[in-house]
């Protein structure tokens, strides 16, 4: 790969990673709208370890506290608050990890990679997010979180699954239907994001290592770095502008490019 289309994933990846409007859904436009080639896995997996990073140095206290919580939780003992956090995101990882193995054996994954299926996503799943945000209380706060609360949101996450629902667009939907305020439901998004991205990593990142040789593994390390700065980027960004700002710009963005997709995709 040239530097530049390695960039191109890379800014691609760590931009739309944690904003509400879809990585993988960008991803699979980037060679289907351009004459680029296909990245690949090695690199996929590469960018996605690279905002991984991003995001857990920027919530570094929370994943300390969660990190902390692991060896209480492997004695189950969840009444401390590492070992309950630690013990709501295993809960709220575990039906995409189970439904995503499903579309892996099954082929749907691969079967729903097309410019259609995202730009109905994206148009869908746009319309949900300003609904629930302009509707949904903000009483609750992300020590409010619950059990039940931590499935419903792990259920909504496994939608994600969809190319172009964004799999921080939906956990961020469900957390304010469930009335969380804007900032909480973003941070509770990105907790899950991370046993999430890790599970996805070991999933595909095992094939892609063993097929790896010292090209792919100069591209990936390139890529991380690259992926790691812009979704740091995008993250900050994106925390900041919640205290003044809904999530209507994504949701805007995400109904227009909805809309000229299908029209691509059907015309």
């Amino acid at each position: 790969m040239t530097l530049f289309h390695l960039f191109l994933v890379a800014v691609i990846q760590g931009l739309t990673e944690f904003l509400p409007i879809s990585s993988s859904g960008h991803l699979i436009l980037l060679p289907e709208l351009t004459r680029l080639a296909d990245q690949g896995q090695g690199v996929d997996v590469a960018v996605h370890v690279g905002t991984l990073l991003a995001v857990i140095l920027y919530f570094r206290a929370d994943v300390a506290l969660a990190a902390r919580g692991i060896p209480d939780l492997l004695r189950g003992r969840i009444d401390s608050p590492g070992g309950r956090l630690a013990f709501l995101l295993l809960i709220a990882t575990l039906p995409v990890i189970v439904i995503g193995l499903a579309f892996k054996v099954t082929g749907l994954d691969d079967a729903l990679r097309s410019v259609a299926v995202i730009g109905w996503t994206m148009l869908i799943f746009g319309i949900v997010l300003y609904v629930v945000d302009q509707r949904g209380a903000t009483t609750r706060e992300t020590a409010d979180w619950t059990r039940r609360d931590a499935l419903t949101m792990g259920l909504w996450q496994a939608v994600a699954l969809i190319p172009g629902t964004s799999r921080s667009g939906i956990t961020i939907s469900a957390a304010r239907y469930l009335g969380y305020a804007r900032e909480d439901a973003a941070r509770l998004s990105m907790l899950m994001s991370i046993p999430t991205i890790i599970a996805s990593g070991v999933l595909v990142g095992a094939d892609a290592a063993m097929n790896a040789d010292a090209q792919m593994w100069h591209d990936a390390g390139i890529g991380a770095i690259f992926a790691f700065v812009s979704a740091l980027l995008a993250l900050t960004l994106m925390m900041r502008l919640l205290r003044s700002v809904s999530f209507t710009p994504y949701v805007i963005y995400r109904v227009v490019l909805g809309v000229l997709l299908l029209v691509y995709a059907y015309s």
